[in-house]
Formats: structure tokens, C-alpha cells, sequence
């Protein structure tokens, strides 16, 4: 119980990796984006800030410069400035002068400036005050060869500029906490179809092969799902192969089996004649031998799918190995009444192979065609060193009869195990079902391959390709 709950946490840790992933992820690119755009921004908004102040200042200065002319021009009045000017002055922490040539210069405009002040130019600077601090200058002429002069901090703008910062740095982390909504939301829809691919495949670890995903999401997700989609019926295909590839090697096993045990029984409750006792140890021999031939082709089926499987290949002549075969086929096929020829060049064929499993390929060969072939028809054993089919690199082993043949369907699987064995059970002759799925799997294994074609008006040719040796020029 305790190992389910774990896994159960541990499944939920994982189902949340991905969204907190994607969320982290997004929320570390919108901050340093937001990091980014504030740094970039702060430039930018205090020359703003800037501009605008000295665009005010030079407002302010227009709008004194005027109150100042009219009051000269018109000698009335007993206040420089209205009021409501000399407040909004002093809230801007405007100093303003009047200057001209008798009442000298501020500390802070220098003496060309004066000059060109008093000029009769407009002046728009900026200057230092006398402790450092920087300052806005806007200076106006005024009739009578005088001047206004208004002077501002620079530090006023600069609060100017922190209330655009900080607007900017709210602004920049709402949406920062926007993405960060965006993200999570965005992860879970696109972990949804990655959470039911990961069930389905839990439960087609389980065995289970109902299940089938619909592909949703971006294309590699989909992906994902047509690929577990496709091995779910791969899976099956490969499972329903195994099945029968089990029944048809159980029903293999069960009849020499049960002759075996019968004709034993019989023997052991002292039920067969004397006269019979050679004949009942003959077919308890046979069979047996059958029973030993099966069970080592499933060895060999299992060792060749195996990484530990040796082959000793070696540079032999080809025409040895069909020729010691052909001593054994020949009288084989005699007592059959079905005829064994041989077709071999004049010259050597030099291969490199293993001999014992390239003898293998060949009596397995041999003996199916033999099942399959009628009295009179023959048998050839042939060795190709120039045939088309052999290229330039290989020779071809050719074991041809003259037997039912096999359609184009029966070919393409002639080599899987128990294929042919199941389709023709009980229609003619058939072995153990291993014997052509021992022979793809030897000539691969040393380097070539095997094939299967038919032969007009009738019967079968097995080709089987495996290396020669490299000539060496002198």
C-alpha cells in the first residue's frame, strides 16, 4: 500500500513538472524582459521628464516676460507678477531675475549669456549653480534693454522622472504577473494531452491495448500520440503473431509428445509384442529426434536475438560446404524418389562465413523443399558467384524446387516464425515453423541476407547472400 501511495506522489510530482517548468521559464523571460525594458526605458523617460520641465520653464518664462512688459509699458500696478504666477514660481522652485546692464548678472548665467540676453535673444541653457547643483536656464529679452531670467533644479524634473519610473515599473509588473497567469494556464493545456499519453502508455505497459489517444495539441505533442498510437498496434500485430507462434509450436510439441508417451505407457505395462518392440523404439526414436530438432531451433532463435551469440567466420570455398551437403541430400532425396542435382562453378568461391551455420542454412533449405516437392520432380543446390543477385561482394546459395510455390503474400512472410507453418497446417506438408526464420536470422548475422522468389510454371527459390572474401590485387 505504502508502494502504491509513493508512486501515486511520485506521478503527481511529475504531472506537475512541466507546468511548474513552463511557469519558472516564462516567468524568469517576462522578468528579465521586464528588467531589460526598465533599463532601456530609464534613459529615455528622464530626457522626457527632462523636456517637459524645460518645456514648462519656457512657458513660465514667455508668461513672466510678458506680465513684466506690460507693467514697464504701463507703469501701473505695484506688484511684479500676479499672484497666482508668483505661486506657481515658488511651487516650481523657480528663481527668477531681472537683469540689465546697470544691475549686473545672477550667479548663475554667465556673461556671454548676459550679453546675448541683452541682445535681444532668447536664451534656453543649462548651468551650474554654485554648490554643483544643475540647473534649467530660460532667459527672455525684455524692452528697455533688460532680461528675465528663470532658473529651476534639474532635480524638480528628476521627480518628474521618479513618478514616470515608477509608473513604468508598475505597469511592467502587472504584466510580468499577467505572463505569469498566461504561463500557467498555457502549461496546463499543453501538459493535458502529454498527461493522457502518459496513462495510456502506463496501461499499455499493463497490457492493456483498448486504449487509443486522439492527437491534440502542438504538432510534437501530437506527434507523440500518433507514435503510441502506432505502437499500440504494432504491439498488437507482434502479440497476436506471438500467440500463434506459441500455439502452433504447442501443437508441434503435443504430438510427438503424446506418441512418446503413449508407445511408453505401452512398453512399461508390457502391452506391445515382442515382434513390435524394434518398431515402437524406432517411432519413439523419431519422434524424439523431433522433439530434440525443435526445441534446438527455438534455442538457436532465442541465442541469435541474444548479444552473446558467436559467429566463427572464416574464408572457406563455398563449393566444400555444398558439396558435403550435397553427399547427405542426395541419397536423402533418392529414398523420396525426388532427383538432387548440384550447379557449382569450376572455379573457387571464396566466402567468409561459418561454415557449420552456412551447412545449417542449407539443410534447412534442403529439407523444406524436400517436404513440399512430389515424386519425380528435383531438386537443385546451386552457387552463384556472378548472378545479379549476388553483386560484386557476395555469393548466392540457391535451393530450388519444383514444389506447390508460394503466393506473393506467403513471401513477404516466409521468414517470420510459424508463418507458413500456421497458414499451411493441414493444406501440405510443414515442419517445425523455425526453420526460414533460422536461416534470415543466420545469413543476417554473418553479414548477407535471404530472399524468396517463385519459379515458373512452379515451385520456389531460396536465395541466400553471404560475403566473400576481398581479392587482394597484386
Amino acid at each position: 500500500m505504502n508502494r502504491i501511495a509513493q508512486r501515486g506522489d511520485a506521478r503527481g510530482g511529475r504531472r506537475s513538472g512541466i507546468v511548474l517548468q513552463t511557469v519558472l521559464l516564462a516567468t524568469a523571460i517576462a522578468a528579465i524582459a521586464v528588467l531589460v525594458a526598465g533599463v532601456a526605458a530609464a534613459p529615455f523617460v528622464r530626457a522626457a521628464a527632462e523636456t517637459e520641465a524645460r518645456g514648462s520653464l519656457a512657458t513660465l518664462a514667455d508668461v513672466t516676460t510678458t506680465f513684466v512688459d506690460r507693467r514697464d509699458s504701463t507703469g501701473r500696478g505695484d506688484r511684479l507678477l500676479p499672484r497666482a504666477l508668483q505661486q506657481v514660481l515658488t511651487q516650481e522652485q523657480v528663481t527668477g531675475y531681472i537683469v540689465s546692464a546697470d544691475l549686473g548678472r545672477p550667479p548663475e548665467l554667465t556673461e556671454r549669456d548676459l550679453a546675448i540676453l541683452l541682445a535681444g535673444e532668447s536664451i534656453s541653457t543649462t548651468g551650474q549653480g554654485p554648490d554643483g547643483e544643475s540647473l534649467l536656464i530660460e532667459a527672455r529679452p525684455v524692452a528697455g534693454g533688460k532680461g528675465v531670467v528663470l532658473v529651476q533644479p534639474l532635480a524638480v524634473a528628476g521627480q518628474a522622472t521618479g513618478v514616470f519610473l515608477v509608473r513604468i515599473v508598475l505597469a511592467l509588473a502587472l504584466g510580468l504577473l499577467i505572463a505569469v497567469f498566461i504561463a500557467y494556464f498555457a502549461a496546463r493545456r499543453l501538459s493535458r494531452p502529454l498527461r493522457a499519453a502518459r496513462e495510456v502508455a502506463h496501461e499499455m505497459s499493463q497490457g492493456q491495448r483498448e486504449r487509443t489517444l486522439t492527437p491534440r495539441g502542438p504538432a510534437e505533442v501530437a506527434d507523440i500520440a500518433e507514435a503510441l498510437n502506432a505502437l499500440n498496434a504494432a504491439l498488437v500485430v507482434s502479440e497476436g503473431r506471438q500467440r500463434d507462434f506459441l500455439l502452433s509450436v504447442s501443437h508441434e510439441l503435443r504430438t510427438p509428445l503424446t506418441a512418446v508417451k503413449g508407445y511408453g505407457e505401452a512398453l512399461s505395462e508390457d502391452m506391445v509384442p515382442p515382434q513390435e518392440i524394434p518398431s515402437v523404439g524406432s517411432i519413439v526414436a523419431s519422434e524424439a529426434q523431433r522433439l530434440d530438432r525443435l526445441v534446438n531451433d527455438l534455442l538457436d532463435l532465442a541465442r541469435l536475438g541474444a548479444v552473446d551469440f558467436h559467429f566463427d567466420l572464416v574464408d572457406v570455398d563455398a563449393r566444400e560446404v555444398v558439396g558435403e551437403a550435397a553427399l547427405v541430400w542426395q541419397d536423402r532425396c533418392a529414398r523420396e524418389q525426388v532427383e538432387f542435382r548440384t550447379e557449382v562453378p569450376e572455379q573457387p568461391v571464396m566466402v567468409r562465413v561459418d561454415a557449420w551455420r552456412l551447412r545449417q542454412i542449407i539443410d534447412n533449405l534442403a529439407e523444406n523443399a524436400l517436404r513440399v516437392s512430389p515424386e519425380g520432380s528435383a531438386i537443385v543446390l546451386a552457387l552463384h558467384a556472378d548472378s545479379a543477385l549476388a553483386g560484386g561482394h557476395f555469393a548466392v546459395v540457391e535451393v530450388r524446387d519444383q514444389g506447390p510455390g508460394l503466393s506473393d503474400d506467403d513471401r513477404r512472410v516466409a521468414f517470420e516464425p510459424g508463418a507458413l507453418h500456421e497458414r499451411f497446417r493441414g493444406v501440405r506438408p510443414v515442419g517445425t515453423g523455425l526453420g526460414l526464420a533460422l536461416v534470415a536470422r543466420l545469413a543476417s548475422g554473418m553479414g548477407g541476407s535471404a530472399t524468396v522468389t517463385s519459379n515458373p510454371p512452379g515451385g520456389t527459390s531460396f536465395w541466400v547472400r553471404v560475403p566473400r572474401v576481398p581479392e587482394v590485387v597484386q
